[in-house]
């Protein structure tokens, strides 16, 4: 699994990726972030994690705060935050970007796919943080699917949902997320 920071705007050009404005930015955390993100823990399958998920403003940034304790007692392991996705991705989508900061610890993008059906089954990348807000860039080739039943890569056009999700380890997490979207 690789991660990409991504510190200047100019390699998304360089890219062809372009800076995306606010209003056609997939999500900022702006307006109203709760009626669109869903927090849930290992205890909806008996495990024992803790935590939240904040709707954050400071400064000129609003931001989604995902923290708490995550414990693998009793087969558990995550805490996660989740946005379904209400259209679909263009065919031609490579990958997600997202604006970071945390804890300097290592969390997980999780998509979730029409061909994901059951709870236990999604694609992982996994991303690293700093105190310092980064950008990272994950092309749907860095996401691993969760079981050997599922395509080797998730198809952009089949995307359904889009977690962010501390997990796999006991832990304290501390993942800000300010931005998210598709390039």
């Amino acid at each position: 699994m690789k991660w990409r920071p991504v510190i200047a705007t100019g390699l998304f050009v360089a890219l062809g990726i372009g800076a995306a404005k606010a209003e056609d930015m997939f999500e900022t955390f702006d307006t109203n972030p709760s009626t669109r993100w869903t927090y849930f823990a290992d205890t909806v399958m008996g495990g024992v994690s803790t935590g939240n998920a904040t709707f954050e403003r400071e400064a000129a940034s609003s931001f989604v705060r995902l923290s708490g304790e995550v414990s693998t007692d009793n087969n558990g392991g995550f805490i996660q935050v989740r946005r379904t996705l209400s259209d679909r991705l263009a065919d031609n989508t490579k990958g997600v970007r997202l604006k970071v900061r945390g804890n300097s610890g290592t969390y997980f993008l999780h998509l979730r796919t029409k061909g994901t059906r059951l709870p236990w089954q999604y694609y992982q990348a996994q991303f690293a943080t700093s105190p310092d807000w980064t950008d990272v860039q994950l092309l749907f080739n860095d996401f691993k699917p969760s079981g050997s039943f599922l395509r080797k890569t998730p198809r952009a056009d089949t995307v359904t949902s889009i977690a962010i999700v501390a997990y796999g380890r006991d832990h304290t997490a501390l993942v800000d997320v300010s931005e998210v979207d598709w390039f």
